[in-house]
């Protein structure tokens, strides 16, 4: 029997966090079709619950977190397929390439298009339910929704981006994905630190989540955060936690989470 698709943990207060890649499960009959490297999910937003998610149960957030990786589909992802950066390299909805280019399955086994409609049906519809019907009952609640796209990432992916990333990216679809007060407050208060470098509506400007649940005009605002590993984490393939780390940056964490939920609509 398959294992739920997500899991949920309603909170009391606007905001819901969401880290959609944050699975590791690949089900027992698909597993044939990758490479054996693939089965290791090195792309993987390793650690993020363990990171978040006391910062989460102290603020009264909800947690959404998916149960089956990325490298079977992309939740992050339109279930149309389109780009959602034209001119750079795409992952996609139900991706065939690992972060460093080469390919994730053994050749005439990635899936076709009966293939990609059915992990639709079954993996990314049921997520999408859910976290639609979270920031319904939020915005219900308490008058305005609020989602906190959680990400993580290698530092350097030439086959992704040029370079080194800063170590957090905001992204607010160019502010369109939330009150402006919220880009503004929450870009102020990473400006202010000197700890980690950082950037607004760079490299990552939010990915699917972001842009389709940013509906200021409803009253859903969303902002996505893409953290580099090395902020709490190792960097050399051994995918380990960094307590030390993780201490260090988990403050900076929850001053934004906090900043996020402090914003009130105009009145």
């Amino acid at each position: 029997m398959n294992a739920p698709v997500f899991k949920l943990r309603q909170g009391r207060t606007p905001l819901l966090i969401s880290m959609p890649h944050v699975g590791t499960a690949i089900p027992e009959d698909q597993q044939p079709r990758y490479q054996p490297r693939a089965l290791a999910v090195e792309d993987t937003d390793w650690h993020l619950e363990r990171l978040y998610g006391e910062l989460a149960e102290a603020l009264g957030a909800s947690l959404i977190v998916p149960h089956y990786s990325r490298y079977l589909i992309d939740l992050n992802r339109p279930p149309e397929d389109t780009p959602m950066y034209p001119g750079a390299s795409n992952t996609e909805l139900c991706p065939t390439r690992f972060f460093s280019g080469e390919p994730l399955y053994l050749d005439g086994q990635a899936p076709g298009e009966a293939e990609k409609l059915r992990r639709r049906q079954s993996y990314w519809l049921p997520y999408h339910r859910a976290l639609n019907a979270e920031m319904s009952r939020l915005k219900a609640l308490h008058g305005h929704a609020l989602l906190f796209d959680a990400h993580s990432i290698r530092s350097e992916l030439p086959w992704l981006f040029d370079g080194r990333l800063p170590d957090l990216n905001l992204g607010t679809v160019e502010g369109r994905s939330c009150d402006p007060v919220i880009t503004e407050s929450l870009g102020a208060l990473l400006a202010q630190q000197s700890d980690y470098t950082q950037v607004v509506n760079g490299r990552f400007k939010g990915g699917f989540i972001t842009r389709h649940y940013g509906q200021p005009a409803k009253g859903w605002h969303a902002v996505q955060l893409e953290m580099c590993w090395r902020c709490y984490m190792a960097e050399d393939g051994s995918f380990a936690y960094d307590e030390t780390l993780a201490a260090r940056v988990q403050p900076l964490l929850r001053q934004l989470l906090q900043t996020l939920l402090d914003w009130k609509p105009a009145a």
